[in-house]
């Protein structure tokens, strides 16, 4: 998605910014309807309104979460694009959302996209400040 690519830890949630859930970037994203895409292609294997997890043929894992405590929401103001099991390919539009509408219920839009069940070592060269629907986060080594 579009917005501002930056540090895992500057997310408002020691989850994301202390990297338990893994390394990773993060999108402050622009204010205005869109779609969060997805940033591999693969499968996926997990789908909920706000959060998606997405296996490479390759085996790795990719998380993506819309917004910060947005579970709360109970899909509120989100629409799957997509189903569990779905092929996707590296772009594809996968949830369909407004940051602005998270933001203007007291929620933090920023997303994490997190490499699942690596080091810290095997993510390389983030990406910060200003980023396009599509453009690349991070490289996985």
């Amino acid at each position: 998605m579009a917005g501002a690519a930056i540090s895992l830890s500057a997310v408002p949630d020691p989850v994301f910014s202390q990297a338990m859930v893994g390394p990773g970037a993060a999108i402050d994203p622009a204010r205005e309807p869109g779609h969060a895409l997805a940033p591999i292609s693969g499968r996926i294997v997990k789908l909920h309104p706000h959060a998606y997890v997405i296996e490479a043929p390759d085996g790795r894992g990719v998380l993506v979460h819309l917004g910060i405590d947005t579970v709360q929401l109970k899909g509120a103001g989100f629409e799957p694009l997509v189903a569990e099991g779905d092929p996707v390919r590296a772009g594809q539009p996968v949830v369909s959302w407004n940051p602005a509408d998270v933001e203007a219920g007291g929620r933090s839009p920023i997303c994490p996209v997190v490499a699942l069940d690596t080091p810290a070592s095997a993510v390389l060269r983030v990406a910060a400040g200003p980023v396009h629907a599509g453009d690349e986060l991070f490289q996985w080594d």
